[in-house]
């Protein structure tokens, strides 16, 4: 049989350096664990528009709708801040986001106890925290019509609609319950269905698809108000949560910064499954292109190479491998290996985006 393809777009700034130590843990699974991939590689963003005007080939897209996964670095930069709207780095990945339908964007949250005290929060508050934020992805206020500023009387009006169908709701409330059947069994529902009627609808939905299809998940509703102020609070108490566009948006930063390290996490946004029963996926780390330390080798590379573990979690059903590169990744920081974004003034010097790449596929091989 075939190998399972990826489509790497390392992207821009520090999107490179960062995909580099992920094509370097690549080869160690073909290697070391008869896990071989097809690799291709790409241009997006600022890239693509520098070699051919647009910030994603037609080309690549349909790679990218051919692959079995795209890996994705990170676009944009003060280069391109000039550029038209409609080629700007980031219409690039919006690009793949639409055309592939992604709908169900993964955003996990995960406090690795050698890290707690990067929290904001107090460490009993976060050490082991390890929730799942599930956002639709393609819906909702930022793509609802009527939208736009117009002229009311003698002023302006800035108008956005919050529009979700019920087929919107079901698909990604399943990809919550599904998630949440190869976790602790649990959904939280958020919205705000006392002010909002497409929130009434969502949890109508919602409670409907649980109650036909995953009456074995634990499910709760839960006002998004009240759920950001639940995740300052008492964020252990959450296993998936699933919730709108624009709600998951703000939730997932929020939930972000509980782990106290932006260059720590990884994301999924994920379509419906192909024929082979993968579905359409892109991974990306969160963190931006950060041009202000590109080239230098001060990336912190680890919210990418977690991102190819939830590649192979979800597109590949290779939980246990995915487990063991996230093992070596928390062992790494057991250790103390520090890239920059990782250290205080006093903590002494830290080291290079290589650097932390070896100690990591030093820790993979010492779980063999």
């Amino acid at each position: 049989m075939a190998n399972p393809s990826l489509l790497i777009l390392a992207g821009d700034g520090i999107g490179p350096e960062v995909m580099g130590q992920v094509v370097r843990i690549i080869d160690w699974f073909g290697e070391k664990r008869s896990l071989a991939f097809d690799v291709e590689h790409d241009l997006v963003g600022g890239a693509a528009y520098d070699k051919h005007g647009t910030p994603l080939h037609d080309d690549t897209m349909a790679k990218a709708l051919a692959a079995d996964a795209v890996l994705l670095g990170a676009v944009g930069g003060p280069k391109y801040d000039a550029l038209d709207f409609s080629v700007k780095p980031e219409r690039g990945l919006l690009r793949l986001r639409k055309e592939m339908d992604l709908f169900s964007n993964l955003r996990p949250a995960q406090c690795f106890d050698a890290l707690a005290d990067f929290s904001s929060l107090k460490k009993d508050i976060v050490a082991g925290l390890d929730i799942m934020i599930v956002r639709e992805l393609t819906s909702g206020v930022y793509f609802g019509e009527p939208r736009g500023i117009f002229e009311e009387g003698n002023e302006r009006v800035g108008i956005n609609t919050q529009r979700y169908t019920e087929s919107e709701i079901d698909r990604v409330a399943r990809s919550a319950f599904e998630l949440a059947r190869r976790r602790n069994n649990k959904v939280c529902s958020m919205e705000k269905a006392n002010v909002m009627e497409s929130g009434i609808l969502w949890r109508e939905v919602v409670q409907k698809v649980h109650d036909e299809d995953y009456p074995d998940v634990e499910l709760t509703h839960m006002y998004a108000d009240n759920g950001a102020m639940q995740l300052v609070r008492a964020p252990k108490q959450f296993d998936v949560i699933v919730t709108d566009n624009l709600f998951g948006d703000i939730l997932s930063d929020c939930a972000a910064m509980l782990t106290g390290s932006l260059g720590m996490l990884p994301s999924a946004s994920l379509g419906a499954p192909n024929a082979d029963g993968r579905p359409k996926a892109l991974y990306e780390p969160v963190h931006g292109s950060a041009p202000d330390i590109a080239g230098q080798g001060k990336a912190n590379p680890i919210a990418c190479i977690l991102s190819f573990a939830m590649a192979l979690r979800y597109s590949f059903d290779q939980g246990e491998e995915a487990a063991r590169l996230e093992k070596a990744v928390e062992q790494v920081l057991a250790d103390g290996a520090r890239t920059a974004d990782l250290m205080g003034p006093e903590d002494g010097t830290p080291i290079s985006t290589s650097e932390m790449g070896d100690a990591i596929l030093a820790a993979l091989d010492a779980s063999l």
